[in-house]
């Protein structure tokens, strides 16, 4: 594989990226504080976003929660669930 298709290939990821942030704020409200993966699938994309949605003081206690969205080819959002909650700084058991 070139150079120049790896770079047109990352350019596509990150545009997509973009487009499902943007997408995935307007329609839940969250704004993504991460995105943990990017994946590409048969049909589209796969994006796991990491979003706070419960601030609460001290900041360790606040409430956050993974999000699977899927994506079409274009970045577009065609579902997305949320996977997980847990409070800030809690690790996985299983890490």
């Amino acid at each position: 594989m070139s150079e120049n298709s790896d770079r047109d290939k990352a350019v596509t990821a990150i545009a997509t990226l973009r487009t499902a942030r943007h997408q995935f704020e307007e329609l839940t409200g969250y704004t993504p504080e991460s995105i943990s993966a990017l994946t590409r699938t048969d049909d589209g994309w796969e994006m796991k976003a990491e979003v706070v949605e419960l601030e609460r003081v001290p900041d360790t206690m606040s409430l956050l929660a993974s999000y699977t969205v899927t994506l079409d080819d274009d970045g577009d959002v065609r579902s997305y669930e949320r996977t997980r909650r847990y409070t800030r700084g809690r690790a996985d058991t299983d890490c």
